[in-house]
């Protein structure tokens, strides 16, 4: 029996995975695999998910945003599973998806999935977690942790943009020590992303990250004169290339440590991440995904 574990959160985005389990599931029958799914909830995880997980699962089939997957692919990691994922983009922040072009239609998501062939993709670690898109700190980073779960799915990604006007007034500098063989960073910034993806919150920052590499993207935002940081805001919102900014640093490495003394959260897609220091590292090629498209 060819199965693929299905796991879903039905309070993803604006609940849109509930009204096509019935799509999914047929899509799958017509290609000779059977749907096994699994509801997660505040009181049903993850590890509830691989109770009856055996040799026949084929791959594992995520819908949910980016926090979802990343869940699973922590979970998956740190119990030596080995089989690819797949990703139907269904949650309020679906910003890994959209680097590997996943369409945001259900059965599109699907077909594209069952007619593609396995690739392996890099990873990032940050700590004893993997992390799928991006981990950050600094100004902004802990916006999706501290906005309601129900603010989420009634106002998308609006609530996000809401939450984040709530910090402007905390808007400090910030003291960091970073370093890495490609480059050596200690003063103060507002904030600092680290890609294994491409965009946050739909917006295009790692424009040159690679999927396979071997390199994550750093971006170091540092503080400056208020004018310059409004440029630079303004360009993040147009998508121009940043590299160019006089605030701001951006280079590839597969590896770094972050210092900080100053006390605040780290994020990664979505999630609270581990406190300082920080050692980050790319796995290369650490993760087998199905559904990008063959070139």
């Amino acid at each position: 029996m060819n199965k693929v574990k299905f796991i879903y959160n039905p309070y993803s985005g604006e609940n849109s995975i509930v009204n096509n389990i019935d799509k999914v599931i047929k899509i799958h029958q017509k290609h000779g695999y059977t749907i096994i799914p699994y509801r997660i909830s505040m009181k049903f995880g993850i590890e509830q998910a691989f109770e009856d997980f055996d040799r026949d699962y084929k791959y594992i089939l995520i819908a949910g945003g980016d926090g979802t997957v990343d869940n699973v692919v922590n979970y998956i990691k740190n119990n030596d599973i080995d089989i690819p994922i797949a990703i139907l983009p269904t949650g309020t922040a679906n910003d890994f998806a959209k680097f590997i072009n996943m369409p945001m239609e259900i059965e599109k998501a699907c077909k594209q999935i069952l007619n593609s062939k396995v690739k392996e993709i890099d990873l990032g670690k940050i700590n004893d977690k993997y992390f799928v898109n991006v981990a950050s700190m600094g100004l902004f980073t802990d916006v999706s942790q501290k906005t309601d779960i129900n603010m989420k799915n009634t106002m998308g990604k609006l609530a996000y943009y809401l939450k984040g006007l709530e910090q402007i007034p905390n808007f400090k500098p910030l003291k960091f020590k970073v370093s890495s063989k490609e480059n050596n960073f200690d003063g103060e910034i507002y904030l600092m992303l680290i890609f294994n993806g491409q965009t946050a919150g739909n917006m295009n920052f790692a424009y040159k990250a690679s999927l396979d590499d071997g390199l994550l993207d750093v971006i170091i935002i540092k503080t400056s004169k208020p004018g310059d940081i409004i440029g630079l805001l303004f360009d993040m919102f147009k998508g121009n290339h940043l590299d160019k900014s006089s605030s701001l640093i951006y280079y590839k490495t597969d590896e770094l440590t972050i210092e900080s003394d100053e006390g605040i959260v780290t994020d990664i897609d979505g999630e609270k991440g581990p406190d300082f220091p920080l050692k980050i590292s790319c796995v290369k090629r650490g993760l087998k995904i199905l559904g990008i498209e063959n070139k």
